[in-house]
């Protein structure tokens, strides 16, 4: 893993919310997680030989599926650099964060506007245990992490109000996060919770894993990842993960592959079952 630059790390400018429990304490090294697989698929070094077996044992039912984690890191990258560059956004607020990698979304952000704020969420241990490489901020913006759970959102919001503006737009950042929300009425329900809590302007990025005929192979690699791994995950068709989208301006080219998503290319890159889309409250 390439770990975010920590050259311009000052005190002022980072924090991060303590937890009542070590954070290694509850790390559980004899199943696989999510996390630590994805973070072997995209070559890092924070993964287990359980991660690693597991991720294998995928990638042998569905030998593209490193590929989604490449697929949407660079989604994370165009869409982060779109909001900052183009729309103008300095806030983001950013779910289910992950373990940190190159170009993590304050890195994007304050690389184009310096002053961008940015607060983390994420409630996985092993990823507390590295929230340090995230707490970098250039001296004009700021960076936090916070320890919780998406469903807990009025502690998300309360501890993101201490270094976000919450009456100015913000990005809300929801990157294969609601996918371990089994209930899709809960999972809607807290999107909309979230975005209702911002201002006109605000801006939702969300991907998700999803389920088509024409990828039964991703099925299979799900199907054996909620049976050996932690958490499980859910998928849903195209259709479905547009509704997260619901009472926003849905940006063009919409809820698509995610190396599908305004793409760098020229020529579009094969598609993978990571879908994502950007939308803008009005």
């Amino acid at each position: 893993m390439t770990a975010a630059s920590k050259s311009t790390a000052s005190k002022s400018t980072v924090s991060r919310t303590a937890t009542s429990k070590s954070a290694a304490s509850r790390i559980d090294t004899t199943r696989p997680h999510t996390a630590r697989i994805w973070n072997y698929w995209l070559d890092g070094k924070d993964n287990y030989p359980v991660d690693q077996a597991a991720g294998d044992q995928i990638r042998a039912l569905h030998p593209g599926i490193g590929d989604y984690a490449r697929a949407d890191r660079a989604f994370l990258g165009r869409s982060v650099r779109y909001l900052t560059a183009e729309a103008g956004i300095r806030q983001f607020l950013d779910i289910g964060t992950g373990l940190p990698s190159a170009d993590n979304t304050h890195e994007v952000a304050q690389r184009i506007a310096p002053e961008s704020r940015v607060v983390y969420v994420d409630n996985d241990p092993i990823v507390l245990t590295h929230a340090q490489a995230l707490l970098t901020s250039t001296p004009e913006g700021r960076t936090a992490y916070v320890d919780a759970d998406l469903r807990d959102i009025d502690t998300v919001l309360g501890h993101a109000a201490k270094t976000l503006d919450l009456s100015q737009p913000v990005a809300l950042m929801l990157l294969g996060v609601v996918i371990f929300i089994e209930d899709e009425a809960e999972s809607l329900a807290l999107v909309r919770r979230l975005m209702d809590a911002l201002p006109s302007g605000s801006h939702l990025v969300l991907s998700h894993t999803i389920t088509s005929p024409s990828m039964p192979d991703v099925d299979a690699a799900v199907a054996f990842w909620n049976e050996n791994g932690t958490p499980k995950l859910t998928q849903r068709t195209p259709d479905r993960v547009e509704r997260y989208f619901d009472g926003l301006d849905l940006l063009a080219p919409g809820v698509v592959s995610c190396n599908h998503w305004r793409p760098d290319e020229t020529q579009l890159a094969p598609e993978v079952a990571m879908f994502g889309g950007v939308g803008r409250k009005p």
